[in-house]
């Protein structure tokens, strides 16, 4: 799978399990490849109503709709061709096949890009079925299938057609799928929620320090309403001028760019080179403990604060950057929690200044003037012991996702693995075999083939590389 998970799936050598039998992919089904509609000539893509499935279509197991429709002309003067529904698509043609190989079940007609291939299965192949066990081959097909040399990644298709499936019995393919689609369903509804807990993450944070820092309307007896710029000795701005296009050297000055203070801490990477003939105000230099506040930037960041922890030295604030100075008794991570809050956030977008979404300013005198509601020192410091305590928790939530995605992964694995060594539903003695099928299929295509060229030295080149291999 995409993750390097290498799953064990039976050889040819193996005991199979009751009424499965080894055939070869190429055998299961009607193969087609693909091609595109000349853009020239307009007509093929104007009013489409035919599905077109390229690699950017490819992600669900199952697919829906795809991106691009052609038009029914097409068919008749252009080299695609038309898939018929319940078919298996997967791509043999693309720089993700370093890592994957996308594999969708289609349940409705469609053509194909050329870097596109498509089985249509023969009748007792399942195409759902099929489609799982392409993805459990995945790992042999990467390391067997795969051309070498090649500018972008690629699948020869002669070698995937001589890839060999354990096949269970058609009644058996469906308990199969059924099993795997339940299954499939509970890990994917708990991916998504640790993908939305992710993409959640920064609103929950700071909507800890709105709950925190802003008591309600009604304040204890020890807070008090006022505004930014009653808790503020100072704020400081940078200067503009033409830097170097590249970041500057550690022996360098820099001046930091609007990313350095756009993702809630302070990334010092995020700078230009000043040139070595270039004057400024070494008042600017940032410290270690400086409060800095985003002047300009897209609406949902403006005003964003970030405590410097840890600075370089030699970096110096911009004109878009304000630092803010504190008065006595001020602790700075409250005042970095309550800038931080929703409640401040919304009180500066609506300040901000600017026709254009891509770029807000909000002035000092604006930025003085936000109202915020103000404890004793001696309470800013327990309101930060209990925003840093809960952030805390949140943040080793937070760490713990990836293992969530990762167990994730490993389940679908597992499933996989299982389904293949046919270990995920029971067998029925009483069911057509398997190989009654892969005979009876045999038996068609070889009253249908037509009589083949004998092989000559350059068609054998297509012998997979690993031909004395076998699958594991």
């Amino acid at each position: 799978m995409s993750d390097g998970v290498v799953m064990a799936v039976p050889d040819p050598d193996s005991e199979l399990p009751v009424g499965w039998a080894w055939a070869k992919l190429g055998e299961l089904g009607v193969w087609y490849g693909g091609g595109t509609p000349s853009k020239r000539r307009p007509e093929f893509w104007k009013n489409g109503s035919i599905p077109w499935l390229s690699p950017k279509d490819m992600g669900a197991e199952t697919l829906m709709s795809t991106q691009d429709l052609i038009h029914p002309s097409a068919l008749e003067d252009s080299p695609v061709k038309l898939v018929p529904a319940n078919s298996v698509a997967f791509v043999v043609r693309s720089g993700i096949l370093e890592r994957t190989v996308p594999v969708a079940y289609v349940p409705f007609e469609t053509t194909l890009n050329q870097d596109m291939k498509a089985i249509s299965p023969h009748d007792g192949i399942d195409a759902r079925w099929l489609a799982w066990s392409l993805r459990a081959r995945e790992q042999y097909i990467l390391r067997n299938c795969r051309k070498r040399g090649t500018t972008v990644a690629s699948l020869e298709t002669a070698w995937l057609m001589e890839t060999e499936l354990a096949v269970p019995p058609p009644a058996e393919q469906l308990r199969i799928v059924d099993q795997m689609e339940a299954q499939v369903l509970h890990i994917q509804t708990g991916e998504l929620a640790a993908r939305a807990a992710s993409s959640n993450i920064p609103a929950l944070k700071n909507a800890i320090r709105g709950s925190l820092t802003w008591p309600g309307e009604a304040l204890p007896d020890d807070w008090r309403w006022g505004t930014i710029g009653d808790v503020l000795q100072d704020i400081e701005a940078g200067k503009s001028f033409t830097c170097l296009p590249r970041p500057a050297r550690s022996d360098e000055w820099g001046i930091i760019k609007v990313s350095a203070m756009t993702w809630g801490e302070f990334r010092e990477t995020e700078n230009k080179a000043v040139p070595r003939e270039r004057e400024f105000n070494f008042a600017h230099e940032i410290q270690p403990g400086d409060i800095l506040v985003s002047r300009a930037n897209t609406e949902d960041y403006v005003g964003a604060p970030v405590l410097v922890e840890s600075c370089r030295p030699f970096l110096l604030l911009s004109d878009k950057s304000l630092r803010l100075k504190p008065n006595e008794g001020v602790e700075r991570r409250w005042l970095l929690h309550v800038l931080s809050s929703p409640q401040v956030r919304a009180q500066i977008s609506s300040k901000a200044t600017g026709t254009s979404d891509s770029m807000r300013n909000i002035s000092q005198t604006s930025l003085k003037s936000v109202r915020i509601p103000v404890p004793t020192s001696a309470e800013q410091r327990r309101v930060v012991a209990l925003v840093d305590s809960q952030l805390e928790a949140v943040s080793a939530f937070e760490r713990s996702l990836p293992d969530v995605v990762h167990e994730a992964a490993s389940l679908r694995s597992s499933l996989l693995t299982a389904a293949s060594a046919g270990e995920l539903v029971p067998q029925d003695p009483s069911e057509e075999s398997a190989s009654v099928t892969i005979n009876r299929i045999r038996a068609q295509q070889a009253t249908t083939a037509p009589i083949r060229k004998r092989r000559t030295a350059r068609t054998r080149k297509t012998t997979p590389p690993n031909q004395g291999e076998l699958p594991l």
